[in-house]
């Protein structure tokens, strides 16, 4: 999954840390607290939050599975709690969150 930057100017300083990092004149410990500045943060997602949000973007299970690339029973059983989003999932779901649907639309 691609990295997504709160700025264009944190890319590039995120991108100049990981190469001094992997050039070894950083350790791993000083990456991650650049990557916690850097990085967009995504939270887990509750399963009311996320039927919480379906209804406020005023989708069916089915529609928002399509613009997540998931299937409709994957989106229920997030729902329901059964399973958790995550990687790709759930960052679209934060990007919704924050958003609206119109962004990943």
């Amino acid at each position: 999954m691609n990295k997504t930057y709160r700025s264009d100017a944190l890319a590039a300083i995120h991108e100049t840390v990981s190469d001094l990092h992997d050039a070894g004149a950083m350790d791993k410990r000083t990456l991650r607290k650049f990557d916690e500045l850097c990085l967009t943060p995504v939270q887990r997602m509750k399963p009311e939050e996320i039927r919480s949000l379906r209804e406020r973007e005023k989708v069916s299970q089915a529609v928002l599975a399509l613009h997540l690339n998931v299937s409709k029973g994957l989106v229920s059983q997030w729902e329901r709690g059964e399973k958790h989003p995550a990687g790709p999932s759930l960052k679209l779901l934060s990007l919704v969150q924050k958003k609206g649907l119109e962004a990943i639309a």
